[in-house]
């Protein structure tokens, strides 16, 4: 028998009626992933549900590593049952992970399987997910739709040419909104390798000749522009750590010309020229109502042999511990100051600093929309049953979780979408226990408003969907 029922993670009454009563059907803006647009407009079916499930994910590929299998067999040319064998077989063994729940979550939702995976059961599981995947209703778009999603914000490059959110915006048979979102993190890593190659290419999308820093930032302008026209919402910025280190636009247009030259520069050298290019789009953002999100605190691409064999985001990726307080409230302070702070979201992969963004957020909230400046959901390595209740507290103690805009996937697969009831699970059995323990008053109204603006509401507002 599954551990997926109706009182799963619901561990009393007032949080079974709450999930039950206002969150289970509330819709979905899956505002941060990274999933393939051009595989929603062609309504891709899958093969099996390996193709579905491991194709992609770097989650499981971790866990089965970890559990001894050869990399062939994960990422490899391997038979589609055998890979799926080894995630079954890493699964028993997963108690207390995530991917455990997550796992039979899409199971009982997608493909009404109400047994639990296993080495034994896995050849059944295997047999039954890819009949069900020859169902009509198992295509992308279906999934999409069963799943109640209102919005999708993909993960899109200045340089992309955006054809399959063009396409998809003309398309009259799907009514969800795939909505790019601006990531330029490889014309702001001005110290990485490529760098003078991706400016090669910016410069030929954007048509603008690139010799300057202010050139590259009319190139990257110009490109905004071209996706706020697409219903851009949001930016994302994925920084190894938050950057603030002003300096005079000599020096930054120095330091980029040495690059551009062949040279190679500082890491301090590096922040000054990151910092110019962060505020002037921090700006920019501002001024278009444009959602600043920071993604920070990841370190990556730690095993050399294997970057070298699969590439980035395979894996390979881990927590860093690193104090980017000063950098952030600088940062938001030089653009407060200007009157052009954007609404910002703030997200750290270590957990550590939960309380650092809570206390953050006072600082340089606005009067423009209630939770301008947001603690972002828990993310990555953290959005685990006691990393989200970690963070949802964290914010409760600190700022008001009754303006936090909920949950998002942060994923590449089209089953994802059970994560968001994973959390309203989570964020219902919390407050349930704080209203039981005579915390809070069971007031129906206040209960029902902030579970649903949790859920939904708020993010519905926050990017003006």
């Amino acid at each position: 028998m599954s551990i997926i029922n109706d009182n799963f993670l619901l561990k009393n009454e007032t949080a079974r009626h709450l999930y039950r009563e206002y969150a289970a059907d509330m819709p979905i803006a899956d505002y941060h992933c990274h999933i393939n647009p051009r595989e929603i407009y062609e309504d891709r079916r899958f093969d099996n549900i390996t193709q579905i499930w491991l194709g992609g994910d770097h989650y499981k590929w971790r866990l089965i590593r970890s559990n001894g299998a050869c990399e062939d067999e994960i990422t490899g040319d391997a038979d589609p049952l055998v890979k799926f064998r080894h995630f079954a077989r890493m699964l028993t063994k997963a108690i207390g992970n995530p991917m455990y729940h997550w796992t039979h979550l899409e199971l009982k939702r997608y493909f009404d399987y109400d047994g639990i995976l296993s080495e034994d059961t896995a050849d059944e599981v295997y047999a039954l997910c890819n009949e069900k995947l020859r169902g009509d209703d198992m295509t992308v778009r279906s999934l999409i739709k069963k799943s109640n999603v209102r919005m999708i914000g993909t993960t899109d490059d200045p340089i992309d040419s955006l054809e399959w959110h063009i396409k998809l915006r003309d398309d009259k048979n799907f009514d969800v909104a795939v909505l790019p979102s601006f990531r330029p993190d490889k014309a702001v890593n001005i110290e990485k390798a490529g760098f003078t190659e991706y400016i090669e290419k910016l410069s030929a999308v954007s048509g603008i000749e690139i010799k300057t820093v202010c050139d590259v930032k009319r190139a990257l302008l110009s490109r905004l522009d071209f996706f706020c026209e697409l219903g851009c919402r949001a930016t994302d910025h994925g920084l190894d750590y938050v950057v603030y280190s002003p300096a005079d636009e000599d020096e930054v247009e120095k330091i980029f010309a040495t690059v551009m030259s062949g040279g190679k520069v500082s890491q301090a050298d590096a922040d000054k020229y990151k910092t110019s290019v962060m505020l002037f789009l921090g700006r920019e953002y501002a001024k278009k109502g444009i959602v600043l999100q920071l993604h920070y605190g990841a370190q990556r691409n730690t095993n050399t042999k294997m970057f070298e064999r699969l590439g980035p985001d395979t894996g390979f990726d881990c927590i860093s511990v690193r104090d980017c307080g000063e950098n952030i409230t600088g940062f938001l302070n030089a653009l407060d100051t200007d009157g052009l702070l954007p609404k910002t979201i703030l997200y750290s992969l270590n957990p550590q600093d939960n309380e650092m963004l809570g206390t953050i957020l006072g600082c340089f909230q606005g009067n423009e929309i209630a939770g301008k400046i947001q603690h972002g959901s828990a993310w990555w390595f953290s959005d685990t049953k006691s990393g989200m209740e970690a963070q949802i507290k964290s914010l409760a103690n600190l700022s008001l979780l009754g303006n936090f805009i909920g949950m998002l996937t942060d994923s590449r697969s089209f089953l994802s979408y059970t994560r968001h009831e994973y959390f309203r699970r989570i964020l219902c059995n919390i407050i349930g226990e704080w209203v039981e323990d005579g915390e809070y008053p069971n007031d129906e109204k206040a209960l029902s408003s902030i579970i649903r603006d949790i859920c939904f509401n708020n993010a519905e507002k926050y990017f003006s969907l």
